[in-house]
């Protein structure tokens, strides 16, 4: 097995994520690596000046792998990154449950950092999830399908 063996590993799951496992299988073997950045997304309890109660993530199946696999390929292109793995949680979460998790490693930092946050910031616009929200705004319960933010947008731009 070669110290770099390319983990390219994508699972789109209802079921929640380790981050120490996760963590542990980016470095498992991993003698060529000297970098792991990690980045974990969570249900926050207020999105637009309401409160949220749950956050329900639903996806295409095959098409988001797809996707997914794609913004890896294109961040191999641009940085000299080893390992690769991202987590999306599908289903209804609640209050603090894990969303996401993206793992990168490679020799420098510098890549490693650049890498997470361009699939990161690829993932929030290019990969087929659709996010309902249970609000609770002014005492009113109501569920609400949430658009990709214009400053999300913005933000996977500034990589073109």
């Amino acid at each position: 097995m070669s110290n770099h063996s390319h983990l390219n590993e994508i699972s789109i799951q209802a079921a929640d994520f380790n981050l120490a496992d996760e963590v542990f299988l980016l470095e498992k073997h991993n003698v060529i690596d000297g970098a792991i950045v990690t980045f974990t997304g969570r249900v926050r309890n207020h999105n637009n000046g309401n409160s949220v109660t749950t956050l329900t993530l639903e996806h295409y199946p095959g098409m988001t792998e797809k996707s997914l696999a794609k913004i890896i390929i294109q961040a191999k292109e641009r940085w000299d990154i080893g390992r690769v793995k991202v987590i999306h949680r599908i289903g209804e979460l609640s209050i603090g449950d894990q969303i996401v998790f993206v793992g990168v490693t490679s020799k420098h930092r510098q890549d490693a950092f650049a890498a997470n946050e361009f699939i990161m910031d690829y993932l929030k616009v290019k990969a087929p999830f659709w996010k309902k929200e249970k609000v609770i705004d002014a005492g009113q319960a109501s569920e609400n399908w949430l658009a990709a933010k214009n400053s999300d947008t913005d933000k996977a731009e500034l990589w073109s």
